[in-house]
């Protein structure tokens, strides 16, 4: 039971962390801090730009901003593309790994027997580990794409900084991958001791029946003619001995008056 206890206490703890990775991870899709570039032109008047997944956004000292989404979805870089199925894929495994961690944890109480809820919590705990592999391959791409920019040094176009999204998002990864390792350790450990005991427990109904077949304590017929057959040679047989006996005293009778004649 204390083991159950620290057990029970460790999923919940792993599903908080999962979950507040995930609402990090997703926190960051409509920030638009992904990219961060600052020009000073004038002493008294700068100009802010930085982009996302989605826009490109300019700001000055004076409060006026403005935001422009990308024109076309088809000229846009096979980068750009790729890192926002990534993303996408984070949030939705993400959703559904809670969901399923909900499911089969032992608190919840919601699944069915022990080894059910230790499958669903170790699907949970995978598929949170697909989102946090997603989200750490998304910003980790993004961030090196930043720096290889800003390191070179024949890269005519404007260069840019990391924005703050890239560490929020870095941040809610981890959480996801840690709290996902953490999960999937728990509840293989509670798959492994449950198919053990479920085979430990088969075995021993199997060693059971097999001594009673060999005690003879409990036999299955034949064959049905054999059952149908039985009562009627048992009751002829106690008519036929029945029938024996009065005419072995008969016998016994008839030789006991011949002796005695003689």
């Amino acid at each position: 039971m204390k083991h159950r206890m620290v057990v029970m206490y460790m999923e919940i703890g792993c599903f908080v962390s999962c979950l507040f990775g995930w609402i990090l991870v997703c926190s960051t899709l409509p920030t638009e801090y992904w990219t961060f570039s600052e020009v000073s032109d004038v002493v008294l008047t700068t100009i802010n730009f930085y982009s996302n997944l989605w826009k490109d956004c300019v700001s000055d000292t004076t409060g006026v901003s403005d935001c422009k989404e990308y024109p076309s979805m088809i000229a846009l870089p096979a980068f750009l593309h790729a890192t926002r199925a990534l993303a996408v894929c984070a949030v939705i495994t993400g959703f559904f790994g809670g969901v399923l961690t909900l499911i089969g944890m032992k608190c919840t109480k919601i699944g069915g027997s022990e080894i059910a809820n230790a499958r669903v919590t170790f699907a949970g705990s995978i598929t949170y580990l697909v989102s946090g592999f997603c989200g750490m391959i998304t910003y980790s791409w993004w961030a090196n794409k930043v720096i290889t920019e800003f390191l070179d040094t024949n890269f005519l176009p404007q260069k840019f900084e990391l924005g703050a999204a890239i560490f929020v998002g870095l941040g809610g990864s981890m959480l996801l991958l840690s709290g996902g390792t953490a999960l999937s350790y728990l509840s293989g450990k509670d798959l492994k001791s449950s198919n053990v005991n479920s085979s430990a427990e088969s075995s021993r109904r199997a060693a059971t029946y097999a001594s009673a077949r060999t005690r003879r304590t409990y036999m299955l017929p034949a064959s049905a003619s054999r059952v149908t057959l039985v009562p009627p040679i048992f009751n002829e047989g106690r008519k036929s001995q029945a029938s024996i006996a009065p005419s072995a005293t008969r016998k016994a009778s008839v030789t006991f008056n011949r002796d005695s004649f003689v």
